[in-house]
């Protein structure tokens, strides 16, 4: 087996700084208790300032006044590893969280469907670019190894037990995973390297060290299989955005929503399935939530499609008060079904597909606005159809029939047409009091137009005018 590890050493702070309008601001995540308030992580450009993990709020404010700060939620990052889980599962179906700040996934099976390991590992990387989280990527025959190499690699892959021993031989004994006081006691020994201690003999390592050591260095070198807890993806997705000050107007909210958005996405193409409901909850400081439902015809998982779908819904939402948090809420999750294309699509490429343009319509103009159409067993053509929620009935055998059919038919005003088909007598509805007896014809007017008419059937209607009552494109 191959196991690739995805170390996220800055987990809790990507997750702040993806919801931010301008990442590249100075920025702390601060910690501690209320009187030793300390810097827990720092990006970039605070780093650039000279502010350093560990720091006290009290000396970073005089270095650098002014930068942004956020606190620390161990919570909130978990609830990132879990995002990064759910994410991963698209690729493998074993993943697991169980190393902190990092995901392990077996990759030889996937192998087969997403290329060689190179390919594979550059649509991780650009994946995980895109989610806004920075990462070191390690493959290994096995996932402790791949864990304790991510320590000090980005981008090896190891295929042998060979080159796995030469590396982990390499590797400092501080950043081979041990405990931090086993690794103080071997550097009090003089054993700096790993390969050191795998030399040492094996009765000397469990006489003088605890037995995880000695079952650590089988772990690593693969002659014990590491237990693992495997990560299952959940029926419900929910995710929530606390903004860091009130937001008043609905494009302000626009940059949040389209994170969360995308995280459902990434959420939904992990576990393989699509949305067809979803709820939008406005939280708001001393107001009831505000709930903006948005739902869809069929199941879908494109992130740019549910971002305008809920942005055209949240833009006509009613908010009484001002927001302080936004989270999304989804638990209608049917399997999805990708919609059918074909080998050369003859679209323009600036065509928007159909189901995205169906979707933004009925959220700018209300789901009664946009409709299928559905063949109903009627021979008079305004009974001979019904709107219906849903896509339509597609391939529905019938006669010819125009496309545009008049609310109510009227005269033909063309005085001499050209009849090209018909007749076609239409003779129904007498239970209903609707009795009818037309002929159809298909006619060419003198301008080209080719029209839809009808005259009383029989002899009462042979010198009669012709009654429009459609168009063909």
């Amino acid at each position: 087996m191959r196991w690739a590890c995805i170390l996220l050493p800055q987990l809790a702070l990507d997750g702040v700084l993806r919801r931010q309008s301008d990442p590249s601001a100075p920025l702390a995540l601060i910690a501690g208790t209320p009187q030793r308030r300390v810097l827990h992580a720092v990006n970039p450009s605070a780093r650039a300032l000279g502010l350093r993990p560990g720091m006290s709020l009290t000396a970073a404010q005089v270095i650098a006044p002014g930068f942004a700060t956020v606190e620390y939620d161990a919570d909130e990052a978990q609830r990132g590893h879990v995002l990064l889980a759910a994410w991963a599962y698209r690729f493998s179906s074993l993943v697991s969280t169980q190393y902190a700040h990092a995901l392990v996934l077996e990759v030889e099976a996937s192998l087969r469907l997403f290329g060689p390991w190179p390919r594979f590992e550059a649509r991780l990387r650009e994946e995980l670019s895109e989610l806004g989280f920075r990462h070191r990527i390690v493959m290994a025959p096995n996932p402790a190894a791949a864990r304790v190499l991510a320590n000090a690699h980005n981008g090896i892959a190891l295929l042998s037990d060979e080159a796995l021993r030469n590396a982990l031989g390499q590797l400092p004994v501080e950043r081979a995973g041990f405990a931090r006081e086993v690794a103080v006691a071997f550097e009090r020994m003089g054993l700096r390297k790993l390969r050191q201690v795998m030399a040492l003999p094996r009765d000397t390592l469990v006489r003088r060290f605890p037995k995880d050591v000695p079952q650590h260095l089988d772990e690593l070198l693969g002659e014990r299989q590491v237990p693992l807890h495997y990560y299952a993806p959940p029926d419900r997705f929910d995710t929530r955005i606390e903004l860091g000050y009130e937001v008043e107007s609905h494009q302000a909210l626009l940059f949040p929503l389209k994170r969360l958005t995308s995280d459902l996405a990434a959420f939904l193409a992990g576990r393989d399935g699509g949305v067809q409901r979803f709820e939008l909850r406005l939280e708001h400081e001393d107001h009831a939530d505000t709930a903006v439902a948005v739902g869809l015809l069929s199941a879908e998982r494109d992130p740019g499609m549910l971002f305008e779908l809920a942005r055209g819904r949240l833009e006509q939402a009613q908010v009484p008060a001002p927001v302080r948090a936004v989270r999304l809420v989804a638990e209608e999750l049917p399997p999805f079904v990708p919609a059918h294309r074909e080998l050369f699509d003859e679209r323009p490429q600036q065509a928007m597909p159909w189901e995205q343009l169906r979707e933004r319509l009925r959220a700018r103009l209300g789901d009664d606005a946009v409709h299928g159409l559905r063949v109903h067993a009627d021979h008079r053509p305004e009974f001979a159809w019904r709107a219906e929620e849903g896509k339509g009935q597609e391939d529905a055998p019938s006669p010819p029939r125009p496309g545009w059919l008049l609310e109510r038919p009227m005269p033909l005003r063309d005085v001499a047409p050209r009849i090209v088909a018909g007749p076609e007598r239409v003779e129904s509805g007498w239970w209903d009091d609707g009795d009818v007896r037309r002929d159809y014809y298909m006619l060419e007017t003198r301008l080209g137009q080719r029209a839809w008419a009808f005259r009383v059937a029989g002899e009462e209607g042979a010198d009669a005018p012709f009654m429009l009552h459609g168009w063909f494109a």
